[in-house]
């Protein structure tokens, strides 16, 4: 309850966003009457139903700000794929030989199974190369995994037009796909984790999968009309392909760029962490976010390695890696800290000449030195840093580093 100074208005009460009713105090008595977001008396209770059955209880306190952003690009998306997917389905099944009297049912059964378990092997084999990835880097693979999902498609439309190779272009189009459904059920769990104010991940997910369904259902509608048109019209085919995949990498992309993550990973880290050392100015998650790259980028990089250890030791790095050591008993604090000089090091041996607080360094290259210096600087602007943290969420972290581990023992006599 809150109290108001509205003349005969006593209180409103409000559960969760779903209804919202006022205490009114007229002719002597209290009349309690709902009313609408404005103030205004709603109209109809079919808005109120609908946030009901497909919002998450307590919308919009009870998630993040950019949830109906993203929701809204990912109804797209997910439209847009339904309609590709009954475009390959559909010439997959005619592929088997559905509709086709010399098929057999023997050689039908065996393409499929081959499909399917090469998709299992597929699925696993991506899980244990990027599952520790998926977490950190959610925007990206998000991305990546519809991508794939409609090369895949286009791959199982292409199949009937090559019968010698139906069977190895679909089992490909399987892995593919096995591997867009680990990707993507991840990093939809990231997301999920990172839209959740209230502890409420189940609900969220579960208003998720009410709102897919309700957009397959949509999808379904539209297919039943779109299939007798494109039947035995193989232009047709690829021509609305062609258009739902365009729709649905634009409503992929921003539905991406829409996620405004406050914690920290690699990128977001290093992004801010350079402005900061530029013009001692920390980003907010929203700027940083916005500048964060959501394409997978299939190139050598420098790999940085966080480890722990037992005693007092120097670190050390070598050309092609950061090592930057911690206590056993390091903090998240004490992680960020070791991000940030691994970020230093690395920014030093990328660019010949560095910016701001990173020029003391950049006539640093001795490999002990430069771990020293680098150290030095950190623990001087570390303080600052982290008490300016603008909104950012430092209690945990995505910084996804190799973890190593090191113990010194004394040596014995």
């Amino acid at each position: 309850m809150e109290m108001e100074r509205a003349e005969g208005l006593i209180a409103t009460e409000k559960f969760g966003s779903q209804e919202k009713w006022s205490y009114q105090v007229k002719s002597g008595r209290m009349k309690r009457e709902r009313v609408g977001e404005d103030g205004e008396k709603p109209s109809s209770s079919i808005t109120a139903a609908f946030k009901s059955v497909f919002l998450p209880q307590g919308y919009p306190e009870s998630v993040s700000e950019d949830y109906l952003q993203y929701q809204l690009w990912d109804t797209l998306q997910a439209f847009s794929s339904s309609l590709s997917g009954t475009l390959a389905t559909q010439a997959s099944l005619r592929g088997v030989g559905v509709g086709n009297q010399e098929a057999t049912v023997a050689a039908a059964t065996v393409t499929w199974l081959l499909r399917d378990g090469t998709g299992m092997l597929g699925r696993i084999l991506f899980a244990w190369l990027k599952g520790s990835k998926l977490d950190s880097e959610a925007k990206k693979w998000r991305l990546f995994a519809d991508i794939l999902n409609d090369i895949a498609m286009f791959m199982e439309i292409a199949a009937p037009h090559f019968p010698p190779f139906f069977t190895l272009i679909v089992c490909i189009a399987g892995i593919f796909k096995s591997i867009v459904g680990v990707a993507g059920g991840a990093t939809r769990a990231a997301l999920t984790v990172h839209q959740a104010r209230r502890n409420n991940m189940a609900d969220i997910s579960a208003k998720d999968g009410s709102q897919e369904t309700l957009v397959n259902l949509a999808g379904l509608l539209v297919s039943l009309v779109l299939i007798p048109l494109v039947t035995n019209n193989p232009v047709l085919t690829f021509i609305l392909f062609f258009c739902f995949t365009v729709l649905h990498l634009f409503a992929n992309y921003k539905a991406v760029r829409s996620v405004v993550m406050e914690t920290l990973n690699e990128a977001r880290l290093s992004i801010i962490l350079h402005q900061y050392l530029l013009d001692g100015r920390i980003l907010s998650p929203a700027e940083a976010n916005q500048r964060e790259p959501v394409v997978l980028e299939f190139k050598r990089e420098v790999p940085i390695r966080l480890g722990t250890q037992h005693y007092d030791h120097p670190c050390f790095y070598t050309p092609w890696s950061v090592c930057v050591c911690l206590a056993a008993d390091a903090s998240v604090g004490d992680e960020i800290m070791a991000a940030c000089q691994a970020v230093c090091i690395s920014a030093v041996l990328h660019k010949p000449q560095p910016d701001g607080a990173l020029r003391q360094l950049c006539n640093t290259r001795d490999s002990w030195e430069l771990v020293s210096e680098s150290h030095k600087l950190i623990d001087r602007i570390f303080q600052p840093f982290l008490t300016e943290r603008a909104k950012w969420q430092t209690d945990r972290t995505l910084l996804d580093w190799d973890e190593w581990r090191v113990e010194w023992r004394k040596k014995s006599h």
